[in-house]
């Protein structure tokens, strides 16, 4: 071997020696960086009894819990209720999916709400949502988007065979997100609503990825308190970032499991009646003269009309009607006013929230293990929005604390299949 190609091996050698010495310290390094609790799974005892013990500590806000939960919940994968996706008797879904059969009060039994519920995907979060808030008292109109899968549709179906106060919207919508199908869903649910046998006093609606964090009795006596005998439809007058919802018209685009509204080069003409358009939620708690009201005024139809190629127009059509001094129930000076929501927008981090500890859909939070605290500290109503499948145990941590707090809240005997757990090992207090 010549001098030239000894000093060609040697800096080969050097170069590969280099290169393991390097790897070796970046992946010492990167695995000392990974919490303890992450380097090999926990055993169910470091897991604590689960899920419980590691919710009360999410629900304090304890540092390392998310850390821990998230491998716990791997771990402890949650398993679909045979009821869900298979067919049973209505006896056996009552009591397997743990649905509450009597009114827990006197107040409750007196005061019946009306469910508009629009679904499109995850019949298992779905279900949870329903069994939430059902109470034989109120009544619950569901929307199912009709692009749904047929089996998904069948499920639903199931399910709400089984209860008299649940039904299936009459006339169903391809919904388009921000396109008028998703108000026009909203009042197809209406016009079957008021026509339901039981008086409803209220009307509230929700989506499938929401959640209560006020129990039944909490929610009537936050209409009570604060709100009796008027709407709650947060927003005020339309400010100019947002005209070019209502200024251009916009038309829905659906095809091939594609969905979507853009808007056109045509400009619009002005409101009908010389209305004033409001932006605010597209969340609402309305009377049943309020519906009523806006199932037959000339005004609201006309508006309605006008509002079929607008973008996203359930921001601007229940609240631009219910600040109508003449409207039912009408609250014509509320700005911002009604704790319905808690959702963690984007454009809000560091402001309203500290940031989303999941992860961010169309700028709103789709809620982590360390969201669990704010969520259970907001004043709202409801909370959107959540994702069982990528984070089951902010489901299942949510769901065993309000089904423990409306049972405390109970002024009735409670059934054996009410309960989620047979014993409670949740060590913090439910603010009851």
């Amino acid at each position: 071997m010549n001098q030239l190609d000894a000093t060609k091996s040697g800096f080969l050698v050097c170069i590969g020696l280099c290169i393991f010495i390097f790897t070796f310290i970046y992946v010492r390094n990167t695995f000392s960086k990974v919490p303890s609790e992450q380097k090999s799974f926990p055993d169910t005892a470091e897991c604590g009894v689960y899920p419980d013990e590691l919710c009360s500590a999410l629900f304090e806000g304890k540092s390392a819990a998310p850390q821990i939960g998230s491998v716990c919940q791997i771990i402890h994968q949650p398993e679909m209720p045979d009821c869900i996706r298979t067919p049973c008797n209505c006896s056996t879904v009552l009591k397997s999916l743990h649905f509450i059969t009597r009114p827990l009060s006197e107040e409750e039994g007196n005061f019946s709400l009306a469910y508009i519920i629009t679904i499109h995907k995850e019949l298992e979060m779905f279900v949870k949502l329903l069994r939430a808030i059902y109470l034989p008292q109120n009544v619950y109109c569901i929307h199912i988007d009709e692009k749904s899968p047929q089996d998904y549709k069948t499920a639903v179906q199931n399910l709400v065979n089984c209860f008299e106060n649940i039904f299936i919207s009459s006339k169903r919508e391809n919904v388009v997100y921000a396109g008028f199908s998703r108000l026009q869903a909203d009042i197809n649910c209406m016009k079957d609503l008021v026509n339901a046998k039981t008086q409803w006093n209220y009307v509230i609606n929700l989506c499938g990825q929401d959640y209560p964090i006020k129990t039944n009795k909490e929610i009537i006596q936050y209409i009570k308190s604060k709100w009796n005998d008027k709407n709650i439809t947060p927003g005020v007058v339309q400010p100019p970032h947002m005209k070019h919802r209502t200024h251009l018209s916009y038309k829905e685009y659906v095809h091939s499991g594609t969905s979507y509204v853009y808007p056109t080069k045509n400009m619009k003409d002005d409101p009908p009646h010389n209305l004033t358009i409001y932006f605010g939620t597209a969340y609402y708690v309305l009377t049943r003269k309020f519906v009523e009201f806006t199932l037959t005024d000339v005004r609201a139809k006309d508006l309605l009309e006008w509002s079929k190629d607008t973008y996203s127009p359930d921001e601007h059509y229940w609240v631009t009607l219910n600040r109508l001094s003449d409207a039912p129930a009408a609250t014509p000076n509320a700005q911002w006013e009604g704790n319905i929501r808690a959702i963690k927008w984007k454009d809000q981090e560091g402001v309203a929230h500290n940031g989303c500890k999941g992860h961010y859909i169309r700028d709103i939070c789709v809620y982590g293990l360390g969201d669990l605290q704010w969520i259970i500290e907001s004043p709202n109503l409801f909370a959107n929005k959540f994702e069982p499948t990528t984070y089951p145990l902010v489901m299942d941590c949510l769901e065993r604390r309000y089904r423990l707090k409306v049972l405390q809240q109970a002024e009735v005997p409670l059934e054996a299949h009410w309960h989620f757990q047979e014993s409670n090992y949740f060590n913090m207090k439910l603010n009851v």
